[in-house]
């Protein structure tokens, strides 16, 4: 057993997943109360996984107490109070509505889930439990880019522009990449509309407002891939790429585009802002730092400047090293779960909630429906509260 804070009460935590995600989630449940003060703090106590051989040495590797084979018994854990759901994006309704109706905290893995309906429902249940709900959208808790978000609320950049944002990667380059559930309709949803694209609408929403109407293009470059048994090829039934134009509720105008075919990119998650009285931008490869830009610095200091966003004083690094000595990926999750366990503690939602995702899984609905329709498509009344796209 790993020692635990003293005087600090515990929430047992039950984790679904154990490949990619639930790795990083595991590691953010070891090290938060390590580094931050809170209060339950997590006990591992399960991992849950269909293969019994896989999920037990996963939860042996990553330092959990046990394992399920079945999500029905996870759920019956009196041990366990908060699910957290890592696994494919054809999961998360069923698993959610269930967890809640347990009187679970929850914390879900982004997109919310595969359709609009999908994530209705999911609010529903979470409206209905009153218990903790939250969407994994980690890259909020990159210091960098709470450090924009506060210039952007103190008005530094005046009133609010553009919006343009790209996440560009490589790894579905090669025509051989096997077929995996991210691009079957079925169980990817959207596909890289959705996985990446979801990642840039909740930041577009976080730093700049409500998307009120959108425009998009797509497009699948590869339409067969080996299936992942090696022995013949599937059909790709999800758009690989994926491009909309923007319209904000506040008058700005934005560009999205998203992409796992781009050579050269790995994780190349890009936005900028830009107003009528300064500029800032943020890339991923370079996440420990802000490029900003003042009008009111004067033309002999003109041009963005860099700043590195490791002092103390910025948000979440009095957790970690000395300035300058820069954070990663995986300490986006360790904030994620600080502001989970702290919202369990408040009894409050931390944001992005349910009804957040719900809004992002709108605009992803509204850029599809444009596909079809050839042309500007509002993303609607407001999933949530059922008022007009202003009421956001």
């Amino acid at each position: 057993m790993t020692e635990r804070p003293m005087d600090r009460a515990e929430i047992g935590v039950g984790l679904v997943g154990y490949r990619f995600m639930g790795r990083a989630h595991s590691n953010a449940y070891r090290q938060v109360a390590r580094f931050f003060d809170v209060d339950p703090v997590p006990r591992m106590v399960a991992l849950c996984g269909r293969n019994e051989a896989a999920v037990r040495d996963a939860a042996r590797r990553l330092g959990w107490e046990g394992y399920e084979t079945n999500y029905e018994r996870l759920l019956e854990r009196e041990d366990v109070q908060l699910i957290d759901i890592s696994s494919a994006g054809d999961t998360h309704c069923e698993f959610a509505v269930a967890a809640l109706e347990a009187g679970k905290h929850v914390l879900c893995e982004k997109p919310l889930a595969n359709s609009l309906d999908e994530a209705r429902r999911m609010v529903e249940a979470a409206r209905r439990a009153g218990t903790v709900n939250m969407v994994c959208h980690n890259y909020r808790r990159v210091p960098a880019v709470r450090l924009a978000k506060r210039l952007v609320k103190e008005g530094r950049l005046g009133e609010i522009r553009h919006w343009r944002a790209v996440y560009l990667q490589d790894w579905l380059l090669d025509p051989e990449a096997p077929l995996t559930w991210r691009l079957r309709r079925e169980t990817g949803g959207a596909g890289p509309l959705a996985d990446l694209g979801s990642h840039l609408v909740d930041l577009a929403h976080y730093l700049v407002g409500p998307i009120a109407e959108v425009i998009g293009t797509a497009e699948t470059f590869v339409r067969e891939r080996p299936l992942p048994s090696g022995d013949r090829t599937g059909e790709v039934t999800v758009n690989e790429a994926a491009a909309f134009l923007a319209r904000f509720e506040n008058g700005a105008i934005g560009t999205f585009e998203v992409s796992p075919l781009v050579p050269g990119r790995k994780a190349h998650e890009y936005f900028e802002i830009n107003g009528s009285r300064g500029s800032i931008a943020f890339d991923l490869e370079r996440m420990n730092e802000l490029q900003v830009y003042f009008e009111d610095e004067g033309p002999y200091t003109g041009g963005f400047r860099r700043i590195l966003v490791t002092e103390p004083e910025h948000p979440y690094m009095e957790g970690w090293w000395p300035p300058g000595h820069t954070i990663g990926y995986e300490h986006t999750f360790v904030h994620t779960v600080k502001d989970l366990l702290d919202g369990i503690r408040a009894g409050e939602s931390p944001a992005p909630t349910f009804e957040d995702g719900l809004r992002c899984q709108a605009v992803i609905d509204a850029v599809e429906r444009s596909l079809g329709e050839r042309g500007w498509v509002s993303t609607g009344r407001n999933p949530v509260s059922g008022e007009t796209v202003a009421g956001l």
